[in-house]
């Protein structure tokens, strides 16, 4: 047989490409649109920004491919693991001649898929310590700007502004962000970073405290704030953040990394601010007790001083006993001295009487003498005797006067010690009137101050107007429309927006107003 001789039947020959092309054509005919559930594994994510990806099941793999274009588009971005029910059509690849599937859509197969990779995310996040307690911030008490991360058109804004209305008035800065859908999550991301970007400061105020609010909806709603780079912008944010998505039984990765988590927007508003009544009142309360313990302090030491007063010795009370006891010894020694001669002159006289008859002859002038010599000599023991108590009372009188006059020096010292001691406490409360006029006076001030700051006129400052209509002031759209003048007032004046013409008039049409956001 000749292996160069041509076959003798009809069949065609096809080129590489021609059988490629027509294998190309039969699969995208047969399988141009297809759902295919499956398990995704080894996803690839190349610089070009195309998805490669396997489908599986238990018995075979398919390739997958979701084109740079689409895949910025995918409500749920492909991962490992994840069970889903993906959409598109069959193709092949002729450079490595196998098929493959050209995906356009991807859903999660059910709840308890997305709940499974909702956990996979949750345990890898926390683990890199994004959902820790010791990173969390305090809130500020009272905020002076407010940012709000929502939809601009939502009735969550409405809810947040009135009860910040109701509670505290403050200022509210409004980043309007679509809160479902696949531009979801990094407009949400960008707001958060966005607000913390803002130079303090700077033309825009930067907020003391952000709101990422979002009303209920399923799981696949708030799938946008379940989404990596919502969930890090959150834990990067420098400014204190409240996260209030969802009801109270809906949760989201983002109320792990949030600083608070409110259950409805409504509570996060008043998470934000405290209630300026209850403010007002304590206030007047702490002002009462300040006045209470001012008086009190008063009456206190006016009655200490009163009885410091008591305490203090008069002079002549401290001389007293002194002088009594001067008295009484100068009142006793001329009774002693005259007692001390009588007794002295009694016993000579006894003496004198016992001498014998025989003895006074015998003895007539050796006694004479002898008895001369010794009435001299009694005589000068009783002058020597009264001349010593003349010194001894000399020497009490001499002693007596500097004991008085130590005695008065002391009391003097005492008595000018208790009355420095009295100037002071005089001076103390003389000074204590005046230290809690300036405190009261210092509270008045900033009472007032915020009074002033809380004052309509001080809101209209800030950007606000107030509309009336006939005179009266506008609250709701149906007597805006009642009104036959509209008038509206801002800080510096006041502008007549128009009046509606008298029945039967003609009407000009109303001027185009722009929409808020």
């Amino acid at each position: 047989m000749d292996l160069f001789e041509a076959p003798d039947d009809n069949a065609h020959d096809f080129t590489v490409s021609e059988l490629s092309g027509a294998v190309k054509r039969v699969i995208e005919g047969e399988f141009g649109q297809v759902r295919v559930r499956g398990e995704i594994g080894r996803v690839s994510r190349p610089a070009s920004g195309h998805l490669y990806y396997d489908l599986k099941d238990d018995r075979s793999v398919v390739a997958a491919i979701t084109w740079k274009g689409q895949a910025s588009k995918l409500a749920v971005k492909p991962e490992e693991g994840m069970e889903v029910v993906a959409t598109g059509r069959m193709t092949t690849f002729p450079g490595q001649s196998k098929y493959q599937l050209i995906i356009d859509d991807i859903r999660p197969a059910g709840a308890g898929a997305l709940m499974a990779m909702l956990e996979k995310r949750r345990k890898a996040l926390a683990a890199e310590g994004l959902f820790d307690e010791a990173r969390k911030r305090p809130l500020p008490w009272l905020p002076q700007v407010i940012g709000v991360v929502t939809s601009p058109s939502g009735a969550v804004i409405r809810d947040i502004l009135h009860r910040l209305r109701d509670r505290f008035p403050r200022h509210v800065l409004i980043w309007p962000v679509p809160v479902q859908g696949e531009k979801c999550a990094p407009e949400v991301a960008a707001a958060i970073r966005g607000f913390n970007a803002l130079p303090a400061g700077g033309p825009i105020p930067k907020p003391d405290l952000l709101i990422v609010a979002r009303g209920g909806g399923s799981l696949e709603d708030l799938w946008g704030f379940n989404e990596e780079i919502v969930v890090r912008a959150a834990a990067e944010s420098r400014i204190p953040l409240i996260s209030a998505v969802g009801h109270e039984t809906d949760t989201t990765l983002i109320d792990h990394a949030a600083d608070r988590r409110a259950p409805t927007p409504t509570a996060a508003a008043e998470m934000a601010v405290p209630v300026r009544m209850d403010l007002i009142a304590a206030v007047d309360q702490r002002g009462a007790s300040l006045s209470r313990s001012v008086a009190t302090g008063f009456v206190n030491r006016g009655q200490r001083l009163r009885d410091l007063a008591r305490a203090l010795p008069r002079p002549e009370t401290l001389t007293q006993t002194a002088s009594q006891r001067h008295d009484l010894w100068a009142g006793r020694l001329d009774g002693a001295l005259g007692l001390g001669v009588a007794q002295r002159r009694a016993r000579l006289d006894t003496l004198s009487a016992h001498l014998r008859p025989r003895l006074l002859a015998d003895l007539a002038g050796r006694g004479r003498e002898r008895l001369t010599d010794r009435t001299r000599a009694l005589d000068a023991a009783t002058n020597r005797g009264t001349a010593r108590g003349k010194e001894r009372l000399a020497g009490f009188g001499a002693r007596l006067d500097p004991a008085l006059a130590r005695a008065v020096a002391q009391a003097g010292r005492d008595l000018a010690v208790q009355r420095d001691k009295l100037h002071a406490l005089e001076m103390r409360l003389h000074a204590a009137p005046m230290a809690a006029l300036k405190a009261r006076a210092a509270t008045l001030e900033a009472t007032d101050r915020l009074r002033l700051t809380l004052g309509y006129r001080e809101t209209l400052a800030r950007g606000y107007a107030v509309i009336r209509g006939d005179g009266d002031v506008v609250t709701t759209r149906s007597a805006a429309q009642k009104a036959q003048v509209l008038e509206a007032e801002f800080h510096d004046g006041r502008l007549t927006l128009g009046a509606k013409p008298p029945r039967g008039g003609k009407s000009k049409a109303p001027p185009q107003q722009g929409e808020l956001f």
